[in-house]
């Protein structure tokens, strides 16, 4: 009786999909995952049909980019659209195809990826962002996929290829910024500290404040669910503090701005009542009143150096994973007074 492809799968401990696109030389497959397929091939005595060993040269090359799970925020961020508008340019320049993966919640996510893999229509991912426990790196890795991630990789690191800014350095260097211009009430305002680009810049503010033995107070800390404009609430307790912060550092233009809106309805003014340093150097950086200071992330670069690396990966299959750091810089503008 002849060797199925599921005996195949189960010994190599992967999927009847993985096996078939090993089989076809698949760029989305790593190459661990091809030799262990291979070697349970070779064990087995599994002989592949020639519809399985047709080659890749069938697929026109296509990158995936998965965005974070949302029902409307996530597109709301122009640090998406540059990241994005990166991939798109150099794929444009190589050859590739790029497309946008996204959903509602991750089970929406991880189902548009399996349609893809099962139809064999990708040669890797890229996710523009990294946050704790997230089922579909679970999913890529174990599938044996190629993906590359913006942000510092927190599963699997060592076989993991990631685009990162230094946040930690950012988040100090905002902070720092504050301090040499006089501010010693300074606080932060962040999304959800399981995004690692969000942990990482108030733990680089935390330690900017060390650095001056400043005390860290939660209540200068207001960390929410999501970034957008409706955070009202969690703005105005932390502007009627008894001691109110003279300055905040901010995880996001976005929150900046909605910060500036609550300031504006309370009277307070920008920056003579509150000075903000924000990150991202997005177009609400640009078109507010007073423009914000804001640390630029150099998110279009990002995005060249993730598309670089995927289809660097994908045409040199023997490449270690990489890790590369993209400088970022503080772009002065009023948001900000000394004291």
């Amino acid at each position: 009786m002849a060797v199925t492809i599921k005996e195949v799968a189960a010994l190599a401990g992967v999927s009847p999909s993985t096996v078939s696109r090993t089989c076809k030389n698949h760029p989305s497959i790593s190459k661990e995952t091809k030799q262990k397929v291979r070697y349970a091939m070779a064990q087995l005595g599994y002989e592949p049909s020639i519809q399985n060993t047709t080659t890749i040269e069938q697929f026109a090359p296509m990158l995936s980019i998965i965005l974070p799970p949302s029902s409307r925020d996530v597109y709301e961020n122009s640090f998406h659209l540059e990241v994005i508008r990166g991939i798109s340019q150099f794929c444009n320049i190589r050859g590739y195809i790029s497309t946008v993966v996204t959903g509602q919640d991750e089970y929406e996510i991880l189902k548009a990826i399996q349609t893809l893999v099962k139809e064999e229509r990708t040669g890797g991912f890229i996710l523009l962002y990294a946050k704790q426990d997230d089922a579909v790196i679970d999913y890529l890795y174990n599938e044996g996929l190629l993906y590359v991630l913006i942000g510092k990789a927190k599963q699997f690191v060592n076989q993991t290829i990631y685009i990162d800014n230094d946040n930690f350095l950012a988040g100090m260097e905002a902070t720092e910024y504050l301090y040499q211009l006089g501010h010693r009430n300074i606080a932060y305002v962040g999304i959800e500290s399981n995004m690692y680009f969000s942990a990482e810049r108030k733990a680089g503010y935390q330690k900017a404040l060390e650095n001056h033995d400043l005390p860290f107070r939660e209540n200068y800390c207001v960390e929410i669910d999501k970034c957008c404009m409706d955070n009202t609430a969690s703005f105005s307790a932390l502007l009627e503090q008894p001691q109110k912060p003279t300055a905040v550092v901010a995880s996001d233009d976005i929150l900046a701005v909605a910060l500036e809106q609550c300031c504006a309805k309370k009277g307070l003014s920008i920056p003579k009542d509150l000075s903000i340093v924000s990150f991202n150097n997005s177009l609400f950086a640009r078109i507010t009143s007073p423009q914000l200071t804001s640390i630029d992330v150099n998110s279009h670069q990002l995005g060249i150096e993730a598309a670089s690396q995927l289809i660097n990966h994908i045409e040199n299959p023997n490449l270690l994973a990489t890790k590369i750091i993209v400088p970022h810089s503080l772009i002065i503008r009023e948001s900000c007074r000394e004291l």
